[in-house]
């Protein structure tokens, strides 16, 4: 698994200042991934970014890490309250995620790394830097992670405003039936499909392939491989665009785990290889694992991530509608690993240089800054600890008795969070404690929701 090349639509200030001399930039979004992965912050003209946000960065409201997805505040937060005031966080650019946003008139975007108001402090429980963490223990170890994302998502004909005035019921796919890898069926969401990939490339987000997935109108779209970090920006960059992208053309797209339970769920396919400091694959070698050849630290990165799935499945699966996805012969529902077979939780894929490892774990709702440092904490534990992995499992995970789980509820993902030492030293207290408010907070309010299910099933019959 290789690293691709410094992508197009990828620009330095240098560049940015040339595009807004000849006014073919206007605008820069200057941005930073919240607990649920979206791009928060705020628009600046070019010549303001040059001149100010550049060097000194700017200020957003403490707010967006403590509130919920409908932006209302949530109590319970220590980070932030009405008690503390909401103050500021301090955005500074990371100038190396300057990008082209091609996919808008004359804007470019950048990503920010939160700092308390003063800027002398990054903030831990900000998504960024938690996974910054991550990768820096994994540089003094000599380590280089690299990851790729396979990402699913539902296209519907329906715009979000249409959508949303019909109660997100009885929408229209854009699909009439199942088409896994169907070039014929898939042609007729080619045209906002096709926009995507190509905004994406010219935006410094390469793309491998897209595909038609399983349901009716789901696709996925799968990004080439690089850093661990830079793919999580990509990635939140890749939601974030195909959002905008199919708003311009009158429709909507969802990377909800399970948008519809006549249809299969969407998931986040997450692949890692370690290279050395020098670039040179570590996963690849002479020892016999099952019917495969493999080095020791390949083993060992696989017994840490299995031996810790349970304790960091929260950041795989953050919401009540993620364990809805987990649906026999729809995903892997079992924590056990094999070679190329799609329904076991760890597939292991590639050979020499390529050999890498597969989660299927992950929903396509995950926040992949979190899910990234899950994974690269649970490797790293693996290494440090020489942790071996279970026996290769061979036949149907689906029928085959008393296989290890992982948890089925977001209440109990919480609970293995909660009670994980290894977690807490991991991420650290602040980190692991907001978190767990956070998916405390989606359990209580999904449990406080009268729905339509509710209606349908009770109204009449009870």
């Amino acid at each position: 698994m290789t690293e691709s090349i410094r992508p197009l639509g990828s620009i330095d200030v240098a560049t940015l200042t040339e595009l807004a001399a000849a006014d073919r930039i206007r605008t820069v979004i200057v941005g930073f991934p919240d607990a649920y992965g979206r791009v928060m912050g705020t628009r600046v003209t070019a010549s303001f970014f040059l001149d100010d946000v550049l060097g000194r960065g700017t200020w957003v409201s403490t707010y967006l890490l403590a509130c919920d997805i409908g932006m209302a505040a949530v109590d319970g937060y220590t980070f932030a309250s009405w008690e503390t005031g909401y103050g500021d966080i301090r955005l500074i650019p990371d100038i190396r995620t300057l990008r082209l946003a091609s996919w808008l008139d004359r804007t470019a975007i950048v990503l920010c790394d939160a700092y308390d108001a003063g800027g002398h402090r990054a903030i831990d429980i900000a998504p960024r830097s938690v996974l910054r963490r991550q990768v820096e223990r994994a540089t003094e170890l000599g380590l280089r992670p690299l990851v790729a994302s396979e990402l699913e998502l539902y296209i519907c004909a329906d715009s979000y405003e249409n959508a949303a005035r019909k109660h997100y019921l009885d929408l229209d796919p854009a699909g009439s039936h199942n088409h896994g890898y169907d070039i014929l069926q898939t042609a007729s969401q080619e045209p906002l499909v096709a926009t995507i990939r190509d905004h994406l490339d010219r935006s410094g987000i390469p793309v491998e392939a897209s595909k038609g997935e399983w349901g009716p109108g789901q696709e996925e779209i799968n990004l080439r491989c690089t850093d661990i970090l830079e793919m999580a920006d990509r990635h939140t960059l890749l939601k974030h665009a195909t959002k905008e992208i199919a708003i311009q053309h009158g429709q909507s797209v969802t990377f909800m785990a399970a948008w519809d339970a006549r249809h299969m769920g969407s998931g986040l396919h997450l692949h890692v290889s370690v290279s050395d400091a020098a670039g040179r694959p570590l996963f690849p070698g002479d020892e016999r694992l099952g019917p495969m050849c493999c080095s020791s630290a390949f083993r060992w990165f696989l017994g840490g991530w299995m031996a810790h799935l349970r304790e960091v499945f929260a950041f795989y699966a953050p919401y009540p509608n993620s364990y809805k996805r987990f649906v026999p012969y729809s995903t892997a529902t079992n924590n056990v690993w094999s070679v190329d077979h799609r329904s076991v939780a760890f597939r292991v894929v590639g050979h020499d240089a390529s050999l890498r490892i597969e989660c299927r774990v992950p929903g396509a709702d995950a926040n992949p800054y979190l899910a990234f440092a899950a994974t690269l904490a649970a490797g790293l534990d693996g290494l440090e600890q020489r942790i071996e992995p279970p026996p290769m499992f061979e036949g149907d995970p689906h029928v085959t008795r008393a296989l290890p789980s992982f948890p089925r509820t977001l209440t109990e993902a919480a609970a293995d969070l909660e009670g994980s030492a290894w977690a807490r030293r991991a991420f650290g207290d602040e980190v692991v404690s907001h978190y767990l408010h956070f998916c405390r907070t989606e359990q209580r309010l999904h449990d406080e929701a009268v729905t339509d299910w509710d209606r349908a099933r009770y109204f009449e019959r009870i």
